[in-house]
């Protein structure tokens, strides 16, 4: 990338609210359609077999993660999400 955008200087939690606030402003339906269709695999790659397998069987179970989805192991296997997301929309860390 010729420009530093500042993102790769933020942490994970920090993408994850950037990205959000960006898909909620905008309506972006589709961002929180894929973050809910790869929360399951972010559960259970840090280990969160229970609650993956829970969101799995039950949609609803998806509303809850996301405000969580940026914390911890799950958030650091979502943040090459979130970078490309931002990235593809123009967002720098300095949108916050």
């Amino acid at each position: 990338m010729a420009d530093d955008d500042g993102l790769d200087r933020l942490s994970s939690e920090q993408l994850h609210d950037l990205a959000v606030r960006r898909a909620r402003r905008h309506i972006d339906a589709r961002f929180f359609y894929r973050l809910i269709k790869l929360l399951p695999v972010a559960e259970a790659g840090a280990g969160q077999y229970e609650k993956s397998e829970d969101d799995i069987m039950h949609l609803s179970a998806h509303v809850d993660d996301v405000a969580d989805s940026g914390k911890g192991e799950v958030g650091e296997l979502l943040r090459p999400f979130y970078l490309e997301y931002l990235r593809e929309h123009g967002v720098t860390a300095d949108a916050s």
